[in-house]
């Protein structure tokens, strides 16, 4: 119970801060601060949740959320020697977890309330584990490409800290916030990712570029890159 308000007070700031970083502009001082702040307070949120759960299945419920943090701040570092050993252990890390959380949650070890999102998570850990494999066979990844990973997993793990709170009981929830279009928030989380992954679809940038030489082409989609990165 020790842990309690240090887990309340960074949920509250991981919030708050993935929120400025959501709708800040991408690559500004405000963004960067912003989501700097968000990953660290959700580290922070999800290994005291873990810990505090300690013994139940709900505790697994919180190692993704850290998962997608860790390596999404990594896509984004320049690469190195220890940026790929710390995706290679990323890469087993979720396929063990998504493996082991399915096989809980079908064997029956997980009941109620968490059998669903430890299913849920468990896919998507798979999921993202898959991402991980294919990026580091292809030697890393570039462009767009680099801003749909570090995209998705933020969002994700910001969608997964509103839910968490705005969806789950009652009690959590201080009297001014229980109005029901609170309860739309992670939505708009998911709109709003959604909405820029399909503005950094890969089609984008070669699709008015038609007829440029090669060179032209490169210098056009770095620009068109830059330019959209900084209008999110």
């Amino acid at each position: 119970m020790k842990l309690v308000p240090l887990h309340v007070i960074a949920a509250a700031i991981a919030l708050v801060s993935g929120f400025i970083a959501l709708y800040a502009f991408k690559g500004r001082t405000l963004h960067r601060k912003s989501g700097t702040l968000f990953a660290y307070a959700m580290l922070v949120m999800s290994l005291s949740g873990a810990v505090m759960a300690v013994g139940r299945a709900s505790a697994a419920i919180n190692i993704p959320v850290a998962y997608l943090v860790i390596t999404s701040l990594a896509t984004v570092r320049p690469p190195s020697s220890r940026s790929r050993r710390l995706d290679r252990t990323a890469m087993v890390a979720a396929f063990a977890f998504g493996a082991g959380s399915l096989l809980v949650a079908i064997s029956g070890g997980a009941r109620g309330r968490t059998a669903f999102p430890l299913v849920m998570l468990g896919v998507l850990a798979l999921f993202a584990g898959e991402g991980d494999r294919r990026m580091m066979r292809a030697g890393g990844l570039k462009g767009a490409a680099r801003l749909r990973r570090h995209l998705w997993r933020m969002c994700t793990a910001l969608f997964v800290a509103a839910g968490s709170f705005f969806l789950g009981p009652v009690r959590r929830i201080p009297e001014p916030l229980r109005l029901p279009a609170f309860r739309l928030i992670p939505l708009v989380v998911l709109v709003t990712m959604v909405y820029w992954l399909w503005r950094y679809r890969r089609k984008r940038s070669s699709q008015n570029v038609i007829g440029a030489s090669p060179t032209e082409a490169h210098a056009e989609r770095e620009r068109r890159l830059v330019g959209t990165s900084e209008a999110i």
